[in-house]
């Protein structure tokens, strides 16, 4: 969340492969009171090309069930926690979007512009499957890169552990690699989904903390 906060361009990577050990379909829940006691929120999906199915390809196996499920773990985890009225606002329009389609790539879009819009972010959002680009991992991103205009690519710690910086010095393009906030130094809070720090602390402190690292 902190990474694209200080994006100008967020670009959903909606034509790659479907990692079902990732957070692709499925989030982090835990207690206000303790971070690290997490459990998987997960929607199931099918994968209509099997392994080789991409993100923008998956269809929710069973949409309602799945909207019973988010909408009854968020409310046991969150709806008690000081600031539920705006984390709640960003529920309701992840509920919507499972209500109205089975295609996991909307929801999950849906799912991080609605917690963005509580930050008061006003970037652009575009798919990746829009664009001509190589299909190697760095130069895929490179290419992302420059075909939204940008000049520089913001990596996080993942990231970095293989980003080959070659491609983007090819294309006179920079890579950044800003720090995680303060916040996420704290025991399981680099994992937990950002909806737990927006229920807890509320729009005006997170952004606080979000503002407070280093950007480009």
């Amino acid at each position: 969340m902190a990474k694209i906060f200080h994006a100008d361009v967020w670009v959903v990577l909606d034509d790659v492969q479907f990692n079902a050990r990732d957070y692709q379909h499925r989030a982090r829940l835990a207690p206000l009171g303790d971070p690290s006691a997490q459990r998987w929120l997960t929607v199931p999906v099918h994968r209509p090309r099997g392994r080789e199915s991409r993100i923008g390809e998956l269809l929710l196996a069973d949409p309602e069930t799945s909207r019973r499920r988010v909408e009854r773990l968020v409310h046991q985890y969150y709806r008690r926690a000081p600031h539920w009225a705006s984390a709640r606002d960003a529920v309701d329009e992840v509920l919507t979007a499972l209500a109205l389609t089975d295609r996991v790539a909307d929801v999950t879009e849906v799912s991080t512009r609605a917690l963005l819009a509580q930050l008061g972010w006003r970037g652009d959002v575009v798919r990746s499957s829009t664009f001509v680009k190589s299909d190697e991992r760095s130069e895929r991103l490179a290419d992302l890169t420059r075909c939204v205009g940008a000049a520089t690519y913001l990596c996080g710690r993942g990231g970095a552990r293989y980003l080959d910086e070659a491609p983007f010095l090819a294309r006179g393009l920079a890579v950044h690699y800003p720090p995680p906030p303060e916040l996420t130094a704290r025991e399981g809070l680099r994992t937990v989904s950002a909806l737990w720090a927006l229920a807890a602390l509320g729009p005006d402190a997170l952004r606080t903390h979000l503002s407070a690292a280093v950007a480009v």
